[in-house]
């Protein structure tokens, strides 16, 4: 059996500073699902090709712009189009500016911001998996939602239980090796603690790889 081919993806990580203490936004996959069921995982998906026509309201920073284009060949424009898609998609929250050109739903009147997309990690699935995705990470501050942030209702139903997890409790979740690496790293830049470069888990070859992007590289 051939392997499945590497699609490129985008996924966003909600951080939400509350009172209690900081929440990523998480849902769980449906039981049937081809890739991961039954797992909580971010919102997120494979770049689609209308992607790449996008605009932006803002546009991405330089220094996430140019650690995107680090051993890649897919637009960066596209990966974050795909990310706010996604996003608005599976959980109906806008990641938007007033604006129009638009037509996702629930983009009345807005704009996709890349602006606050933060390049935070990459990871390819490894051989053997029914479905393989080169995923970019995206960390987005809820702040910078044009919606309200406990209104789901206008998610489409890719994802159940879509909820506010707080960042201590969501490794205890049935989620993927992959997400319990990210979720360290984002408590790790909740906690003001950051490193240089993206880390980069590269399955792409028979052996895995970590390795670390520099936003000077590409």
């Amino acid at each position: 059996m051939s392997e499945a081919p590497i699609r490129d993806a985008a996924t966003v990580v909600l951080l939400r500073r509350m009172e209690s203490g900081p929440a990523v936004l998480m849902g769980q996959r449906g039981a049937r699902a081809v890739f991961m069921p039954s797992k909580y995982v971010f919102p997120g998906g494979a770049v689609e090709p209308a992607d790449a026509g996008t605009v932006f309201a803002r546009p991405l920073s330089a220094e996430t712009h140019a650690a995107l284009r680090d051993r890649s060949d897919a637009p960066p424009e596209a990966l974050a189009a795909a990310a706010i898609r996604e996003l608005v998609e599976e959980t109906g929250q806008v990641l938007g500016q007033p604006g129009t050109g638009c037509d996702w739903p629930g983009f009345d009147g807005h704009a996709p911001d890349a602006a606050p997309l933060r390049y935070m990690f990459r990871a390819i699935t490894p051989p053997g998996r029914p479905r393989r995705f080169d995923a970019r990470f995206f960390l987005v501050d809820a702040d910078a939602l044009a919606t309200d942030l406990d209104d789901h209702s206008r998610a489409e139903d890719e994802l159940a239980q879509l909820q506010w997890v707080p960042l201590s409790q969501a490794r205890a979740l049935d989620v993927p090796f992959v997400t319990e690496i990210v979720l360290a790293e984002v408590a790790a830049i909740a906690a003001g603690r950051t490193s240089a470069g993206v880390p980069f888990l590269d399955n792409s070859g028979e052996t895995s790889h970590f390795r670390r992007i520099t936003p000077a590289a590409g």
